[in-house]
């Protein structure tokens, strides 16, 4: 049985692992992904606490193996959502977009496993010094809200894994068993897969966002609203605006109120692919198929090894 500090960590047959996109990653995905070996992760960012309540029961009468939340750390309701994950005895938990230091404690001391996304080694250390688990380093190639320093995955998986002492789960242009082998020749210990697992039948995302996805080619993405809070779009006329007010040097006030509210549910959720924030990251230039979240991890798990073991004979 192949084995890493995450699978065991996590106590999970493979080391692949699903992000918690909003809009996209409710209970049936998490649950899907989960029973079939790998880490679910419910994506708490669209949910108020009932919500995600209702979430995690769900996940939880649909798989008896491990599953995750994910908790952007920047929502104003954050702590009725960390006591709702406490009360639900949620096993494990992402946390994002915020200090890791305001909760890790709490967490940890609840019996949960606490690990943290960041962009730079610099704050992979600082979530190993709040006591995080284990961390995802994710590159600049990724969908949804990205680091600044647009370092890449292939530079920054090896100053991460090279920084810190707990294990590290590479992310960001990953959708392939091939691109996952390079992952851990870099360091990491796993993998965790957003776009790959957006167009894929269980995920909650619309289904016309999944069809311009699997269309994507090379260039159809980019990275927006860096004095915001970067996130990786796909180009439509609501991503143009947003460049064209970037270009002329717009306020932060400005391009706040151009973004507006909901346009990630409009875009995601909804399916309106001309105003919505259509989140998703370059690896969709290599996705053509929609398959479910069995299909996906026994695909990218069987060309890991094939992979693996073709290397091993050069």
């Amino acid at each position: 049985m192949f084995q890493t500090k995450i699978t065991q960590l996590f106590n999970i047959e493979y080391p692949i692992i699903q992000a918690g996109m909003v809009w996209a990653s409710g209970w049936k995905l998490a649950s899907a992904v989960s029973n079939a070996g790998g880490l679910g992760i419910i994506g708490a960012g669209s949910m108020n606490p009932a919500l995600l309540k209702e979430h995690i029961q769900k996940c939880k009468a649909a798989t008896s193996l491990p599953f995750a939340v994910n908790l952007p750390l920047l929502y104003h309701d954050i702590d009725q959502q960390v006591q709702t994950i406490i009360e639900e005895k949620v096993p494990i938990v992402f946390t994002s977009a915020g200090n890791p230091k305001t909760w890790t404690a709490i967490l940890k001391q609840a019996g949960i496993i606490v690990v943290h996304v960041v962009s730079s080694s610099k704050f992979a250390l600082k979530a190993q010094q709040a006591g995080c688990d284990a961390v995802v380093a994710e590159g600049f190639e990724a969908g949804g809200h990205n680091g600044r320093e647009e370092t890449t995955t292939m530079v920054l998986i090896p100053l991460v894994a090279a920084a810190v002492d707990i294990p590290v789960i590479a992310a960001g242009g990953i959708a392939t068993g091939r691109q996952m082998l390079a992952a851990f020749a870099l360091g990491a210990e796993a993998v965790q897969m957003g776009s790959r697992f957006v167009a894929c039948t269980e995920a909650s995302s619309h289904v016309r966002f999944k069809d311009k996805v699997i269309k994507a080619i090379e260039g159809d993405t980019r990275l927006s609203m860096k004095i915001l809070t970067p996130v990786r779009l796909l180009k439509n006329n609501f991503s143009d605006r947003i460049e064209a007010a970037e270009n002329r040097c717009v306020s932060r006030e400005e391009l706040a109120a151009l973004l507006g509210k909901g346009r990630a549910r409009q875009g995601m959720f909804e399916g309106d692919l001309e105003e919505g924030e259509l989140e998703i990251g370059q690896v969709s230039a290599l996705l053509n198929d929609m398959p479910s979240a069995a299909t996906i991890i026994s695909t990218v798990w069987n060309e890991f090894l094939s992979e693996k073991n073709r290397i091993a004979h050069l």
